[in-house]
């Protein structure tokens, strides 16, 4: 049977053309407050024969009270915090994340700092948080000279901004030691950081000594916030800028150049003078191994010359006359060998026969064409044998 034919009258399966809230065709409607109130007020006349003024009422008051207080003990701690409870407003313990209870106030109360956040403070500048950012630093940011301006360790005025990077490290010196985490991180950050950039000087500053004046700043930080039992550890120290003050910019990038060009000149002084000076002394040591190697040579050739000398004479001394001969031969030898030597005979010259024999002609090699007719070894040796010749 369908919603439209009879046995409801009509209007749907419940009748009258009714929806289950009471009206047809208007959807669900708002409960009722006034209704609800009076509902629960009759139920409490029931519950409580007697009214609100009688004993019972006053104990089911006191119960439904103490069972609020009661349960407003409970409290729950995120994973990033930790809670600390107070008795009577002192510390009494610390408590770990999840769902936890404590005794209801005013005995106990419980404070909730988040101990794994990273808090960043800003010292230099003021970042604009509309600003884009590049390298983690707002652009645009305000600068502040008081905090900025420094003086290194060569007296010279750097422009320096940085940030500190901390979390809670121990949540009940951080809640009972210091009155303003915030300032007293910063203040001892900008203390650490005019103390370390005090022993600097500006050239390490701009260039390979920046890691070192991060980690310096921030070995000497956490020792002045432990001092102060804070509970607060730095996590990191970045520097954001490290530049000379604006007003003096140009000047100190033209004595930055002039310091490069001093260095290039020294450099190429020094590298040539590591190209001279050994090439200089491997010429020393070259002429004095060469004096050396000529002293010996001179040495022993007059050594020689000298025992050459007794030898001859001790040879002149045994046989005078053959010692002299010999002397006279070699002598002779020496001088003539280089000579051009021509003899002649006189004993032929009657015979009609040239007296005439080049010697050095018989000695050296000559060809069939280079040689003279009339003059070789047959027409001028025949007259020769067995006769002196005279040089």
């Amino acid at each position: 049977m369908t919603w439209n034919q009879g046995g409801g009258g009509g209007g749907g399966p419940w009748g009258g053309g009714k929806s289950p809230w009471g009206s047809g065709g208007r959807g669900p409607q708002p409960p009722n407050l006034e209704e609800i109130f009076r509902r629960g007020q009759d139920r409490v006349r029931r519950l409580l024969p007697g009214g609100w003024g009688s004993g019972r009422g006053i104990l089911f008051v006191l119960l439904a009270v103490i069972v609020i207080w009661g349960v407003s003990g409970f409290y729950r701690v995120e994973p990033n915090e930790e809670g600390v409870v107070l008795r009577f407003g002192a510390f009494d313990r610390v408590t770990t994340p999840g769902l936890r209870y404590h005794l209801p106030a005013p005995i106990e109360s419980v404070l909730t700092p988040k101990v794994t956040d990273i808090n960043v403070i800003d010292i230099g500048f003021h970042p604009n948080p509309g600003a884009p950012s590049v390298r983690g630093r707002a652009q645009g940011a305000t600068e502040l000279p008081e905090e900025s301006l420094m003086l290194t360790g060569d007296e010279n005025i750097v422009d320096i901004n940085f940030t500190v990077f901390w979390r809670i490290k121990n949540a009940e010196e951080y809640l009972f030691r210091i009155r303003n985490p915030a300032l007293t991180v910063k203040a001892a950050a900008e203390s650490a950081m005019r103390e370390v950039i005090g022993s600097t000087e500006i050239a390490r500053a701009f260039a390979e000594g920046r890691a070192k004046i991060e980690s310096d700043t921030q070995s000497l930080t956490q020792h002045i916030l432990d001092s102060y039992q804070a509970g607060i550890l730095i996590t990191q120290v970045q520097l954001q800028k490290v530049d000379p003050p604006g007003p003096v910019l140009d000047a100190f990038r033209d004595v930055q150049s002039a310091k490069i060009d001093l260095n290039t000149a020294i450099n190429q002084a020094q590298a040539y003078a590591n190209d001279v000076v050994p090439r200089a002394h491997g010429d020393a040591a070259r002429i004095v191994q060469q004096g050396e190697a000529y002293r010996q040579q001179v040495v022993l050739q007059a050594q020689g010359d000298a025992a050459r000398f007794v030898s001859v004479y001790q040879s002149y001394k045994a046989a005078e006359d053959v010692t002299a001969r010999r002397l006279y031969i070699e002598t002779m030898e020496d001088i003539l060998k280089g000579a051009n030597k021509i003899i002649l005979d006189k004993a032929a010259a009657s015979s009609g026969v040239v007296p005439y024999l080049p010697l050095p002609g018989l000695h050296a090699p000559s060809s069939p064409a280079s040689t003279p007719q009339g003059t070789g070894p047959s027409s001028a040796a025949s007259p020769l044998p067995g006769r002196g010749g005279q040089q």
